[in-house]
């Protein structure tokens, strides 16, 4: 299912500027291997999140090769650094590529492992958590991030509406913990959550406390 009408995507995608290199060929590699990516919707309202809330200091769980990445580590400021994870030494490799070519190389921090693992090392507190991790992991995520998350940051899952399963009769295990981790984030009273449904569909979460 599409989540919006296509024509509107289309409309939307192409009023988009150009990407200057290495959006574009990260975008090409995205669609050669079918790897997911957020795509430039909502790479742009990353990069808004990131302005209005003068952030500095910036946490991903689950960072592929850098693409969500180094679209808020372009409106970073100079000191401004984005902590990316992710289980495969391949990928960092291609990010750290990409980050040079983009001059955004010193706003980096790269380490491969289970995302999870590694953000319990770090105490915070981060202005924006950029969650996308394995599905059946988001559950596990939202108590970790409450704890580093600063008062006013924003949490940002992606995948929330999962190319429609949501709407399945018979849905299976992963999309039953993603609809189980928006209920539980919803309800949770030191979050005030809501969902876009741009693409694949993100909430968007601010810490109230």
């Amino acid at each position: 299912m599409k989540i919006l009408n296509p024509g509107i995507t289309e409309y939307i995608e192409g009023i988009l500027p150009a990407r200057r290199s290495p959006f574009d060929r990260m975008e090409a590699y995205a669609k050669e291997n079918s790897f997911p990516i957020i795509g430039p919707l909502v790479g742009t309202m990353l990069q808004q999140y990131v302005l209005t809330t003068g952030a500095k200091q910036i946490f991903e769980l689950g960072s592929g090769y850098g693409y969500s990445a180094l679209w808020m580590a372009e409106v970073l400021p100079p000191d401004g650094r984005i902590y990316l994870t992710d289980r495969k030494q391949e990928n960092k490799q291609m990010a750290d590529e990409f980050f040079v070519e983009a001059g955004q190389a010193d706003k980096m921090e790269f380490h491969v492992g289970d995302a999870l693992e590694i953000f319990d090392k770090f105490d915070g507190p981060f202005d924006i958590v950029l969650n996308d991790i394995d599905k059946q992991g988001y559950l596990d995520s939202i108590e970790p991030v409450k704890k580093r998350l600063k008062k006013g940051g924003l949490f940002i899952t992606d995948n929330i509406l999962w190319s429609g399963r949501i709407l399945d009769s018979e849905r299976d295990q992963t999309t039953e913990a993603i609809m189980e981790f928006t209920r539980k984030l919803y309800a949770d009273k030191d979050f005030l959550t809501s969902i876009a449904p741009v693409r694949d569909g993100i909430t968007v979460a601010v810490k109230l406390n």
